[in-house]
């Protein structure tokens, strides 16, 4: 159990909580989460309450326009930096304990920050891919994102950082002055580079989506924590649960596509709701 002080539960929500205990207790359990569950780290929900309607790039878009690769990789450079000093939350190190204690099999998750890994999961199916890592298109070298960015910041010096940066949920921001970027290529064979990650319009790779479906199948009940499932990826998941009749608990704020598939639905913040749950099931 945890030695830090846990935020108070709200009064309606602690009911909700100890019946999560009653489905879950006794159960390996496999956890879906969303990015929800990185909102407490400062890494904004695409479609939480308040959030603004983005239009991301499409993988069509990103292969075939050279300008919008320019203005991609700007934004995404500028902000790769806020992206990569965000710090695991209350919940990603509850899941981590989870898992260390034997309960959770693995984290299945849609989130492209890596903080699952860096709060000490140690199973994690990042089935949307990681945005520290870089791939070539042409040969498939795979490059530090770290080292990608060393490589802009040499190139585009003009790429200066603006006062306020607003950080989207992929790691990009939004910038139009893109005519003088400098887009990275391939040192290796002077191919098209593109984050590791699954863009929108692309597919999950089947080996992830077979990976995440072996964690469903090895498990006795799911927690889906801050994702509202419209993704396919992850509501395909959750219908292989109730295929098995799997209990399901869905933690997010806001409703999910899961909702009236649920055994039990938590409206509220995941940090505290996943703390709750450790103490209660470790």
């Amino acid at each position: 159990m945890s030695l830090m002080t846990l935020p108070a539960l709200d009064a309606a929500v602690a009911p909700l909580v100890d019946h999560a205990e009653q489905l879950l207790a006794g159960r390996r359990i496999a956890v879906l989460t969303g990015a929800g569950v990185s909102t407490d780290s400062g890494i904004p929900d695409y479609r939480g309450a308040g959030a603004p309607v983005r239009r991301p790039m499409t993988v069509q878009t990103f292969l075939a326009d050279p300008r919008a690769r320019q203005r991609y990789w700007a934004g995404s450079h500028l902000g790769w930096r806020h992206f990569s000093a965000a710090e695991p939350n209350l919940g990603h190190r509850a899941l981590a304990d989870l898992e260390l204690a034997g309960v959770v099999n693995g984290v299945v998750t849609q989130n492209v920050d890596g903080l699952h890994l860096r709060a000490g999961s140690r199973h994690v199916v990042d089935v949307h891919g990681s945005i520290d890592k870089v791939r070539c298109l042409t040969c498939g070298q795979q490059f530090a994102r770290e080292d990608i960015a060393a490589r802009m910041t040499r190139d585009n010096p003009w790429l200066a950082e603006p006062e306020t940066v607003k950080l989207n949920p992929d790691g990009d921001v939004d910038i139009d002055a893109v005519d003088a970027m400098i887009v990275p290529e391939c040192t290796v064979c002077g191919g098209m580079l593109k984050p590791d990650v699954v863009f929108f319009g692309e597919l999950v790779p089947t080996t992830k989506f077979t990976e995440a479906a072996a964690l469903i199948r090895q498990a006795d009940a799911l927690l889906v924590a801050g994702s509202s499932l419209v993704v396919n990826s992850g509501i395909r998941l959750v219908e292989q649960a109730v295929k098995r009749r799997l209990p399901i608990v869905v933690i997010n704020r806001g409703e999910t596509k899961a909702d009236q598939r649920a055994a039990l639905k938590i409206d509220a913040g995941t940090s505290e709701v996943l703390a709750a749950l450790r103490d209660r099931l470790s």
